[in-house]
Order: C-alpha cells, then structure tokens, then sequence
C-alpha cells in the first residue's frame, strides 16, 4: 500500500484514504510522522504509534487515527496540542558503561538500564549498538536514529576492540585461527584479530587477558568465540567503536563529541541538512563526568548529589594592609630624641660634656660602690694543694 495516495477509482475499504482525508502533499517527498517525532526526541517509533492510538497526535490541526503518515515541508505536527519544533543537528556521547545495566529503554524485567542512569540534561538519546549486561567500556549514543543504524550495519567496517580477561590455556597460534572466522552452533563469525596481553599461569589454570578486534559486532561474539576455544570470559571492557576510543573516560561518565571531529569522522553517514556546525561543543553540554550516573557502596547506580557547604564557607580571606614605611632621612638632618621627650639638635648634642679618663664618671645614685681587693677573702694561691689544718 502506499502511503497517502487517493484513487477516484478504488471501492471504500480498500486501504487507501479518499479525497476528504488525502495528505496535502500527496505522493511527494517526506518522512513518515513516527520517524519525525523520534528524530525530534518525542518518543521511539513504537512509542509514536502508541501516542496516536490515544488520539495525542495532531498534523495540522487534525488527529490522527494512522501512523502511516508523512510529513512535508510546511505541515505543523504537535503532540498533546504543543507544535514540535524541527530536529536540532546531530549529536553524539561517549558513555563509560558500568557493568551491572541493561542497554534499552525499557526491560521487561525490571533490571537497571543505561538510559536511566544518563544524566538528566541530556536530550533523547539511542546507542550505537548494544553491549550486555555484565560488559562495560565504550558506548556512543546519538539523538540520530539513522545515524546510529548506519554505525551498527557491518557493511560500515567500523572496528570494535575489546579486552576480555579468561580463564583457560590457549596458545597464540590457537588465537591467529580466529583470522579466517568461525562458524559457532549454526553461526559464521567473522575474521577476529586476537592477541594475548597478559598470562598468569596457576596450578591447574590461566588467567589470561586478550585483546580482540572484530567488525560485525553480532549478539555476545566475543564470549561464544572464546568459549568454543575453552576459555570462559569473566570479565570484558570495550575499549573502542570506530574512530572513538574509550581513553581515560570514568565509569558512569558522559562527554560530548565536538561538531568538527562528527563532520570529520561521520559525515558521509549523516544527512547534509542534519551535519552540525561550529567547533565547540556548547558550555551546557560539556563533559558531564560529575553529574553521571556512579555506583553506590550497595545497590544500583545512583546519582552524585552536589555537596551542600554551611553559609560562610569559601569566601576569600580580607587581606590586612600595612602602612607604608617612611624613608629614611640623612644623619645630618635628622634630629635625635632625648630620654624626656624633647629634641636636640646636633649643636647641642656637641656641647654635651664628654667624659675623659682622668675624670671617671661619678656613680649613680643608689648603686652598689664596687668591693675592693682587700675586702675579697683570701684563698690558696692556684696550685699550692690543700691547706693544712690547724
């Protein structure tokens, strides 16, 4: 059936809308309104249909009763009486997944999910490709459906490099098999380059860590590429999607891609009216590490709250100001203070009496004379030995 095409001719029921009910735009150039709103970040594609079902969807004034509807230039579309505005540029984060979440909206049952757990600022985001429930690393997301189809698809080539820690023995030229492919319970994996980091040989096992870098990205390759060799992943992280790499990025931590290196490294992916331009992210989605999702001690993933300080807090010390030091003035034009208080001027100070050897100084008042040498007690001169009794 196609979409939104009158024909005089067909009988009623036929599957086709007549004249009253036809689209403006008839057969010409436009998106279908489920892809609109998810493009804008209403909601997902089924989510849409669920909405216009409830009569929640309205295209130029009228409810709409069908999801097989396109939108043309001029059409006004809006979701419980509010107009949605035009999708803004293409976007992408790079997202440090923590083991322990689900990579969907919605899980039936009822574990914790990635995107519950993104920050609060972020717009509606779809991820690139999924990882599993006990995998971490990297994760792009994108408020870009196609764009997040078009990393996915393998025919794109984009590389995936993990690091996966097993338990098992296997040797290096076990591991170069993986080159040609695999085919695992009915399923044909594709060429794996795998190369063994690091092994701690035990008693009576291995632990070993392998990096591995494969192109299709099909549902848990790593784990059952490895089981069919004997070996059992216990732990593994993705270290890098594409031309994006996980880094230094913490877990539970989120940052913005800039809009050059997005032109530059998926541009032949994005569609022209949908490139972002600039060089800088904007300030209010700057990397946004703080305010991410962050394990608890017990339980799941819970958000960081902001510390409150007591009011005081903080504030810069006041910085005491000294008095400038005045100058030092020449000897001779200064003036010395005398003990009572007053001045004296250098001639004065010069006709002051000096004393002289043959006239010693008078004492003080009140001071102790000196004793004399007769009056000191006599004792043995220095060396004599003991004096004798009696």
């Amino acid at each position: 059936m196609v979409d939104h095409i009158s024909d005089p001719n067909a009988p009623a029921g036929a599957g086709q809308d007549t004249p009253d009910d036809a689209h403006p735009d008839e057969g010409g150039e436009g998106d279908r309104v489920a892809k609109v709103l998810a493009r804008a970040g209403i909601a997902s594609r089924r989510e849409v249909e669920r909405l216009i079902a409830a009569g929640r969807i309205s295209l130029n004034g009228r409810v709409l009763d069908t999801p097989a509807v396109k939108i043309g230039p001029g059409d006004q579309l809006a979701v419980d009486g509010k107009t949605v505005g035009a999708a803004e540029a293409t976007r992408v984060w790079r997202f440090h997944k923590p083991a322990g979440l689900v990579t969907t909206h919605k899980d039936p049952k009822g574990r914790p999910t990635v995107f519950e757990h993104l920050p609060r600022d972020l717009p509606r985001v779809i991820s690139a490709g999924r990882l599993d429930l006990n995998t971490e690393g990297l994760l792009l997301l994108t408020n870009d459906g196609a764009l997040a189809r078009a990393l996915e698809l393998p025919a794109t080539g984009l590389a995936r490099r993990y690091r996966a820690r097993a338990r098992g023995r296997t040797t290096q030229e076990r591991l170069d098999k993986l080159k040609d492919g695999m085919t695992v319970e009915g399923v044909r994996y594709g060429p794996i380059e795998a190369r063994i980091d690091k092994a701690k040989e035990g008693p009576s096992s291995a632990n070993l860590w392998i990096t591995l870098t494969l192109h299709e990205g099909k549902n848990r390759e790593v784990r059952k590429v490895l089981e069919a060799l004997g070996l059992t992943v216990n732990r593994l992280i993705r270290l890098a999607y594409g031309p994006f790499q996980l880094g230094t990025l913490e877990s539970g931590a989120v940052e913005e891609i800039g809009p050059r290196v997005i032109r530059e490294q998926l541009g032949e992916h994005i569609a022209a009216e949908n490139l972002p331009t600039g060089s800088q992210v904007p300030p209010s989605a700057a990397s946004t590490s703080s305010s991410s999702a962050r394990r608890g001690a017990k339980g799941p993933l819970v958000e960081r709250e902001k510390q409150v300080y007591k009011p005081g807090w903080a504030k810069p010390k006041k910085k005491i100001q000294h008095a400038p030091r005045k100058p030092r003035r020449p000897a001779s034009d200064t003036a010395r203070e005398s003990p009572a208080g007053g001045l004296k001027s250098p001639a004065a100070r010069s006709a002051r009496p000096q004393a002289t050897p043959s006239s010693p100084r008078s004492p003080k008042a009140g001071a102790r004379p000196p004793r004399s040498s007769a009056a000191r007690r006599p004792g043995p001169p220095k060396g004599a030995g003991p004096k004798p009794r009696g």
